[in-house]
């Protein structure tokens, strides 16, 4: 088992990692010594912020564009990234499409947006990875929601995508065995959403541990699924406070 101390000589690939959630995850990877390749779609500005921290510690980043609500990009973004670093062994699929929308306000477009972003993308990244891998041991994290167990009807096409996103992760730990471990990571209330007003407020109400998860919290959750024990594979682990339960 790897130590989270000093993780040189790994290399990850992280989508969406150019804001919130995925810069977090970059720079907690970078900090213990992990080249990564940045992905983003619209954040370029961001991804470059990015890649500077990271490069500010001493490791390799690379900034790669994407548009993974096309099938064809999301294809070739590994190919492009192992281009940019090197072979890429740990694959964090993080970047999602997150709308309000209700299943009566939601259309076709919507629908098929949310799908392409949070399901099919990650599925053809996970392919690209496992065939670059070609047998050699590596590690897929796909970022998934606490309502991704416990649909209900807010964010409607958003947790259904990530319910069938929890679904692909264990049939994919199945697939991929034993060489690719694949395991998920099932958020609650980390961050608040862009649009809310003062992050300072309360989180949503209803889980036993009634406060914010904190990006330490999340950082030391996906170091734990990318480098602890081998014997891991298609566990999804709730970080929500308990949320899943109430």
């Amino acid at each position: 088992m790897a130590t989270t101390s000093d993780l040189r000589g790994h290399t990850a690939l992280i989508t969406g990692a150019g804001r919130r959630l995925g810069r977090a995850f970059a720079e907690g990877l970078a900090r213990r010594g992990v080249d990564i390749a940045v992905h983003f779609s619209a954040s370029r500005e961001g991804a470059k912020e990015t890649v500077h921290a990271i490069r500010e510690l001493g490791v390799r980043a690379e900034a790669v564009q994407a548009d993974l609500g096309n099938c064809d990009q999301a294809a070739r973004l590994m190919e492009r990234c192992v281009a940019a670093l090197g072979p890429i062994d740990w694959l964090v699929n993080n970047a999602s499409v997150f709308e309000p929308l209700g299943a009566l306000d939601c259309t076709p477009e919507d629908w098929q947006r949310h799908l392409d972003v949070n399901l099919t993308a990650p599925f053809l990244l996970s392919q690209a990875f496992a065939r670059h891998r070609a047998g050699r041991p590596g590690v897929i994290v796909n970022l998934l929601d606490w309502r991704a167990l416990r649909p209900g009807a807010d964010h409607f096409p958003y947790t259904i995508s990530k319910a069938a996103l929890a679904a692909m992760t264990r049939s994919l730990a199945l697939a991929l065995a034993p060489a690719i471990r694949v395991n998920g990571l099932a958020l609650g209330a980390i961050l608040p959403p862009p649009d809310a007003q003062g992050s300072g407020e309360n989180p949503p109400p209803g889980a036993p541990i009634d406060r914010w998860g904190t990006i330490d919290e999340v950082v030391q959750a996906l170091l734990f699924l990318l480098t602890g024990p081998n014997f891991i594979t298609g566990e999804i682990l709730h970080l929500d406070g308990g949320r899943h339960l109430a």
